[in-house]
């Protein structure tokens, strides 16, 4: 098994990851479903030469079992066929290995089918802006699409601090600094706190997992820089009161007030099946305007989606996908079982 012509051979049938694990087939996931290869099932040993020619294709130096730790993020590139985001790890005590396919050249916001309304978020200069949703939904792909137009169109530098880095970009109008967890810096918070230091204008943080990072974040926002990032919600609504229930309910008054004015828009995304094969985007966008952020404020977050419903620059989850339901891109089942509200979509697509 060459695991160089596994990683040719994904990129060729266009798949967003690669399964080696230990009493499976070698599998990849294409247009959303993990589809066997049809090839001998792998056994340990099959798995533990594979990881370890992952790690001199990574170039990274462990030689003994001994030196694997129970789980190792890191991303290498193959010239010629892309970038690869690899996870390492145990299962039932032997090797396994999930690996997400990264094309080397930025995508097409167009292409992908990204709303220009999203896209134009790109044009703020300081505050938080969000992009939610569950793993393998696009949402690095959405914000390495955002940077590339900030790269593209103004002047400043972007900071990048990711685990691991994604896709690779090149100065343009912006100097960009890309920092690898485990590689360049230890953890995200020590380098939001350095990226504090190093005159920013935008901090693409790749994930805002915990009550450190959202509140070095929150504070980068109110000092004037843009502050892009992740979060694993569905939901604007939801993605507003996962941050404030981060922090201790003696701090959640004064956080609410602070969120209110540093949070500029959270845009959730699904990755939908699309009729004839492949996934389309579906989004939920939200700008945050006057009547949002008192309702911020106030704890009156369940009343957003009136919001989204009434303002043309706006739209719940619901909408976009009953939307590509009509122009005819996707099932009225797609759209029944990606919905937030399952019952309602049903009636409207029966309609």
């Amino acid at each position: 098994m060459d695991m160089k012509e596994i990683l040719v051979d994904a990129v060729k049938k266009g798949a967003s990851d690669i399964f080696m694990i230990s009493g499976a087939a070698l599998a990849y996931k294409i247009h959303g479903r993990v589809v066997s290869t049809g090839g001998d099932i792998l056994m340990p040993d099959d798995t533990r030469l594979a990881v370890f020619e992952i790690f001199t294709l990574a170039q990274i130096d462990i030689t003994s079992p001994d030196d694997l730790k129970s789980e190792m993020d890191f991303s290498f590139s193959i010239k010629g066929t892309g970038r690869f985001r690899a996870n390492i790890y145990r299962q039932r005590g032997s090797f396994s290995a999930v690996l997400r396919c990264v094309p080397f050249e930025l995508p097409d916001s167009k292409v992908l089918g990204i709303p220009e309304n999203v896209m134009n978020l790109s044009e703020l200069k300081s505050g938080i802006v969000l992009v939610t949703g569950a793993a393998g939904n696009g949402k690095s792909t959405t914000l390495s699409c955002m940077i590339d137009k900030i790269n593209s169109s103004s002047e400043g530098h972007i900071i990048t601090i990711e685990d691991p880095i994604e896709f690779l970009h090149k100065h343009k109008k912006c100097i960009i600094s890309q920092r690898e967890i485990g590689i360049d810096t230890g953890s995200y918070v020590d380098a939001l706190r350095a990226a504090l230091r190093q005159s920013p204008n935008v901090i693409l943080l790749g994930e805002m997992r915990d009550f450190d990072t959202i509140n070095i974040a929150m504070t980068a926002a109110e000092t004037g820089q843009l502050v892009l990032s992740t979060l694993h919600t569905n939901g604007a609504a939801n993605t507003v009161d996962r941050i404030i229930d981060v922090f201790p309910t003696n701090q959640q008054h004064q956080i609410r007030i602070q969120l209110s004015m540093v949070l500029r828009a959270v845009v959730s995304q699904q990755l939908v099946p699309a009729i004839g094969g492949g996934l389309v985007p579906a989004f939920e966008i939200m700008v945050v305007n006057n009547a949002i952020r008192t309702m911020i404020r106030e704890q009156k977050t369940h009343q957003i989606d009136t919001v989204l419903q009434s303002e043309p620059d706006m739209q719940t989850m619901d909408s976009s996908l009953l939307k590509l339901y009509r122009d005819g891109i996707i099932t009225a089942e797609t759209a029944v079982n990606f919905a937030y509200n399952q019952d309602i979509m049903a009636k409207r697509v029966a309609n």
